[in-house]
């Protein structure tokens, strides 16, 4: 039994350190779903993730022995959004290009390593927001490559393509927009890897509920990760995995600058593992917005 779950497990380290898919839960959080008025914009997310624990396949009980990890990511976001109108919306375009720093230590797979640099890339050529009294909306289409080296479990891309869409709302309680709710969906359709094994598809749900006092933002968040369709191929089981977290975010706006600062810290409070191991930690995110 045990020589089953050490191979599951080493299979699923190769697959993907950070939830079965490209996209991260976290990076966004208040006002997520808002897409901001036409300009180009640098949108920097530096993540911490520290994983304490990894769940054996197919369940919530923890792996047998030491193991943890840390994965340090820098996501380079670029978006620029048009005056034109396309739906009644303000068309744009994104790309996301990720820089990630991996350290392994997985005993129970036999896995001590570290690794560096670039992640695969997204491409988003649909970026759709729409802007009412007290609301905002968005949808998007995008595709994340298979462009970076996925030879081992620390490397710092996936091994497939993924199609990702994207939609959700901001509410706004007042006229002043002093109170806000929002939700952003992210749908994720992954391609087959080198070898035949293809990851089910999942979806991630970010939300964050928010106050401003004085010159701040301060507002409580969450995100939700769920695998939607099986794996399929070589040791792909029916387990599907999933993730939950809550956390905390203070946004501080330095409007003369056209700067945004944003810091939020999740704590995971249930993990569950699919066909491999499925890590469970803590996350602690800085974001830098520039408008130019």
């Amino acid at each position: 039994m045990k020589k089953i779950i050490f191979a599951a497990a080493a299979l699923a380290a190769s697959l993907c350190v950070h939830a079965g898919g490209h996209y991260v839960p976290g990076v966004e959080g208040i006002q997520g779903a808002s897409v901001p008025p036409p300009g180009t914009y640098y949108l920097g997310y530096l993540v911490d993730y520290n994983i304490e624990q990894f769940r054996a396949p197919g369940s919530s009980t923890d792996l047998p022995g030491h193991n943890t990890g840390t994965v340090v990511a820098l996501a380079n976001r670029l978006v620029w959004i048009s005056n034109t109108k396309f739906l009644g919306a303000d068309f744009g375009m994104e790309t996301i290009v990720p820089v990630l720093g991996t350290s392994l230590t997985i005993n129970a797979a036999g896995i001590s390593e570290s690794k560096t640099g670039f992640g695969d890339v997204y491409l988003g050529p649909l970026v759709l927001g729409w802007h009412g009294a007290r609301w905002d909306a968005v949808a998007a289409a995008g595709l994340w490559l298979d462009s970076a080296s996925s030879a081992t479990p620390a490397s710092p891309g996936k091994g497939y393509k993924s199609v990702m869409l994207t939609g959700g709302a901001t509410y706004y309680f007042d006229a002043a927009k002093s109170i806000s709710g929002s939700a952003l969906m992210r749908f994720e359709n992954n391609a087959e890897k080198s070898g035949g094994f293809k990851p089910g598809n999942q979806v991630s749900l970010e939300w964050g509920v928010a106050k401003v006092i004085g010159p701040v933002q301060v507002g409580l968040v969450g995100y939700d990760q769920v695998q939607l369709s099986d794996d399929s191929g070589p040791g792909a089981s029916g387990d599907r995995s999933s993730r939950h977290a809550i956390g905390a975010e203070v946004v501080l706006p330095i409007l003369s600058a056209g700067v945004f600062l944003k810091a939020a810290a999740y704590k995971e409070y249930r993990s569950e593992a699919g066909t491999g191991a499925e890590p469970k930690g803590n996350l602690f995110r800085f974001s830098f917005v520039k408008a130019f």
